[in-house]
């Protein structure tokens, strides 16, 4: 966190933060080291359960930059979604947009994303990358890349959004989950942007933690007109973690407080928007399902 210079809200805080920070790299020096991505299976199981997400991420990370090399092969991240992986294939796509954004734009092609539901997680790890590690120009100066290059088939405008969300779930790391600091953050940006920010600080608040139920009820209340995006992803947060079996005390806390109802039944929610999900058309099926699950948590979160 010191390094970072993000912000300290406790010792409790940073260090749940930090412990997140630790099994991301943990994961992704897992991967760095097996020989092939089925190895790293059994190491990641070790990882402790509140964490081991993180270390997926990680792991789906690393595999994606070996894919991105120029020697080592391409079937890196496939191979590992061919296994266990398969339960956190949320985390891995996410992991996959940190690859993105270490490896050169024209070795994009070798990344492998291709959910066209799922691939727009892809840049929300893109996005969250970014506002991480350049924090000055993606969260405080409120910077936004609007002629983003991938996915090449589009639409390109969506782009932007998706990593908006990977920069709001960011900005929750950065202000130490201090949620009247995460809305002061967002304060400064176009009104446009931020539905999309509070969604990713909902899915960080809930999967990562770090806020009790007192902050997390101020958050919400903050939110106002977007507490309903707030619910959706926290709603998001709840499916990756019930996908994976990885639900922890702290998550039921944010869904309760989000979504009025238990991590599971947020979890279902998001699972009953896939159906009858249309193909991409103008608008990306990825975000009729976000409206989708927003729209079926409206009535819990209107105040």
């Amino acid at each position: 966190m010191d390094v970072r210079g993000f912000h300290v809200k406790n010792a409790e805080a940073r260090d749940r933060l930090e412990n997140v920070g630790r099994q991301f790299l943990a994961g992704y020096a897992i991967a760095a080291e097996v020989g092939q991505p089925a190895e790293a299976d059994a190491r990641l199981a070790d990882i402790p359960h509140a964490y081991r997400g993180f270390a997926y991420e990680g792991a789906a990370m690393a595999f994606g930059v070996r894919d991105g090399l120029p020697v080592g092969g391409r079937r890196h991240v496939e191979d590992f979604l061919a296994g266990p992986a398969d339960d956190h294939i949320y985390m891995v796509y996410v992991g996959v947009g940190w690859a993105m954004a270490r490896i050169p734009k024209f070795r994009w092609n070798t990344l492998h994303a291709p959910d066209p539901l799922l691939r727009w997680l892809v840049l929300d790890g893109y996005g969250f990358h970014q506002a991480y590690f350049k924090t000055q120009r993606y969260v405080h100066e409120c910077y936004q890349d609007e002629s983003f290059p991938w996915p090449a088939d589009g639409p390109s405008w969506y782009a932007a959004r998706a990593t908006d969300q990977g920069v709001g779930r960011a900005t929750w790391f950065v202000c130490g989950t201090d949620p009247r600091r995460v809305v002061a953050a967002f304060d400064k940006f176009d009104e446009r942007r931020r539905a999309d920010l509070y969604a990713g600080a909902g899915l960080a608040a809930t999967y990562a933690g770090g806020a009790d139920e007192a902050e997390l009820t101020w958050f919400r209340d903050a939110a106002g007109q977007y507490a309903a995006d707030v619910a959706q992803g926290s709603a998001f947060a709840a499916g990756a973690r019930v996908r994976a079996g990885l639900v922890v005390a702290h998550n039921e806390v944010a869904t309760r407080v989000f979504c009025e109802q238990s991590t599971a039944a947020a979890a279902k929610v998001t699972d009953e928007a896939l159906i009858g999900l249309p193909f991409d058309d103008e608008i990306p099926a990825y975000e009729i399902w976000r409206q989708r699950i927003k729209h079926a948590l409206v009535p819990a979160t209107e105040r």
